[in-house]
């Protein structure tokens, strides 16, 4: 099977602008204008950046490049560009506001690379109420004791999932699909 010349040009290969320690640097500020974010993520970011153009240009230094992306994430966290107790409580507070449970909070923060005594400290000085929160989250989907009452007893069983995965507890899903306190 021959390709013809117009299929051939459209599988270009991704034209990648040449990565230098600056432009990582460029990278990292322009993300950070965008978001706030956790140094690990930045990390991955970066990362994610380097090993793409390491990819489709195997002559390049990789090696060297992720020295310059662990130089940048430190300098950035020296500027205070980066802090990950800031980005912890900002994001936890988002979170409670929301009706998530402490379970949902711990796994997100963990895939942020936020270190867990961070995540412990700031939850210790939050007032965490896992009912309210549960209550929070079943009005914001209207189940449990926010769902019309004809309907309640049928989606019992998925109301209680949806609670469980949530994060919330056995016991704390039950009082919200109970029909008040």
């Amino acid at each position: 099977m021959q390709v013809s010349e117009r299929e051939e040009n459209s599988v270009r290969v991704k034209k990648l602008r040449k990565i230098t320690r600056q432009r990582l640097k460029n990278i990292a500020l322009y993300y950070l204008q965008r978001f706030e974010t956790s140094s690990e993520n930045l990390r991955r970011v970066l990362l994610r950046r380097v090993n793409e153009y390491a990819f489709y240009n195997p002559d390049f230094n990789a090696a060297e490049a992720r020295g310059w992306v662990d130089e940048i994430v430190e300098q950035f966290q020296g500027y205070k560009y980066v802090d990950d107790s800031r980005y912890a409580g900002l994001k936890i507070r988002d979170y409670l506001a929301a009706g998530k449970s402490e379970k949902y909070i711990r796994q997100k923060m963990a895939e942020k690379g936020v270190p867990e005594d961070i995540v412990n400290e700031i939850l210790e000085n939050e007032e965490f109420d896992p009912l309210e929160n549960a209550l929070q989250f079943a009005r914001k989907k209207r189940i449990g004791r926010f769902r019309p009452e004809e309907q309640r007893e049928a989606f019992r069983q998925k109301d209680l999932a949806a609670l469980a995965r949530a994060g919330f507890d056995y016991d704390v899903a039950i009082k919200v699909c109970s029909t008040g306190e």
